[in-house]
Parts: structure tokens; C-alpha cells; sequence
């Protein structure tokens, strides 16, 4: 179970947040400088208790319409060795000490976790609350897919999202796709196995959609 600390972040994760997004190939928005707030998400819990994992909602209103963004985050106490490209920055955390956060999609325990989910072995978790179960958070899987995760063999950036290709055990590959721009109008998908989840545009409307698919 993770533990949710009542402390500070310096910077925070807004902040980060705020100088990554445009460096991306799916970022939307309308310049170099997001204003950003936070409109949801969830947590995956490491079963190691090593690896902090948020999956992040915000939502950019610096342009004449909003943009929301899904930013898998992870959180470790040392840096991961051949993520360099994944990491989002580096914080001091009030309780924990210095943080290294990274884009979830390249750290294998979030992928792993993120796979657990989108197969029905893993629990979504509060965003806010620790020890907490998140039933807002839906997984539709089909029965009979369950292969944890052997590696990460590929990622690769689109213009709406990520996909990233694993190898699974005993043996095979599967892609999961992750959305990284939210459509308040989007919530469809053709993949049976996916994960939806809500946020709130700045109006104070909720919204759901996929966040991740299973291929």
C-alpha cells in the first residue's frame, strides 16, 4: 500500500509539469507555456513498495479552449538507470527526501502495474487518499489475458498518445495504448480490454474516457 504524505514538493509537480508538456510530441497547446491545473486521476500501488505511481490529469487553460492532458508519473528515491529521456525532473520531497519523477511510460514498474490494471490484477487507488480503492476508475478486460510483464520493447510518440510495446510471459507481445490528450467528447474505444477514468473540465464537468488500451 502506498503512503500518501501530507507534505510539500519543491518544485511541484505542476511545475514540472508546466516546462515538460511542450517538450512532447502530442503536446496541444497553444504556446511554450501551459497555465495548469490539476482535473483528476488515480494510483497504482507497487507491490516492491518502492515506486511511487500517479497517473495525472491536468488541464492547460492558457488558450482559448482548454486542453487536458493524461501524464503517467512515476516516483522513485534514485534515479533509473537508461531513463534519461523519460525524466520529467527532480523534486525535494518534505518527508521522502530528493525524487526523481519520471514519465511513467518508460519506467518498466508503472508499465507493469499499468498492464496488472488493464488485465484485472491490480487495484486503481485513490489519487489522494492512501490504502484507498478508486471504483470511479473502470477496467474491461477479456478473461484468459493475463501475462505479466517480461519487458518493455518499444515506445513510440503520436500525435494523441503513446504506444508501448511489451514482451510478456511465457511468452508474446502486446501493445498498450495510452491517451495522452483527453476529449471531453471521446469516450469510445474498439479495444475490449481498456481502462476509463473521470476528470473535470474547468466548468466543473465531469468527463471519462480511456485512459489506456489493451491490443
Amino acid at each position: 500500500m502506498a503512503v500518501i504524505y501530507e507534505t510539500t514538493m519543491t518544485p511541484g509537480k505542476l511545475e514540472l509539469l508546466t516546462a515538460w508538456l511542450p517538450t512532447q510530441p502530442w503536446y496541444a497547446g497553444p504556446g511554450p507555456a501551459p497555465r495548469l491545473a490539476k482535473a483528476g486521476g488515480f494510483r497504482l500501488d507497487d507491490p516492491d513498495g518502492e515506486v511511487g505511481m500517479e497517473f495525472m490529469v491536468v488541464t492547460d487553460t492558457s488558450g482559448d479552449r482548454p486542453v487536458t492532458y493524461h501524464a503517467p508519473l512515476s516516483y522513485r528515491g534514485a534515479a533509473l538507470d537508461g531513463a534519461e529521456e523519460g525524466l520529467v525532473g527532480t523534486s525535494e520531497h518534505g518527508v521522502l527526501g530528493r525524487r526523481w519523477v519520471y514519465d511513467g511510460t518508460r519506467d518498466p514498474v508503472l508499465v507493469a502495474q499499468l498492464l496488472a490494471l488493464l488485465q484485472g490484477r491490480a487495484e486503481p487507488q485513490h489519487q489522494t487518499s492512501g490504502g484507498t480503492p478508486d471504483p470511479s476508475v473502470s477496467a474491461h478486460f477479456t478473461e484468459g489475458t493475463a501475462s505479466p510483464l517480461a519487458a518493455i520493447t518499444a515506445i513510440e510518440n503520436g500525435p494523441d498518445g503513446t504506444a508501448i510495446t511489451v514482451a510478456t510471459e511465457p511468452s508474446g507481445t502486446l501493445t498498450i495504448g495510452v491517451a495522452r490528450v483527453l476529449h471531453p467528447h471521446n469516450t469510445a474505444t474498439d479495444a475490449q480490454t481498456h481502462v476509463t477514468a473521470p476528470w473535470r473540465t474547468p466548468d466543473g464537468t465531469e468527463h471519462r474516457a480511456p485512459f489506456a488500451v489493451l491490443r
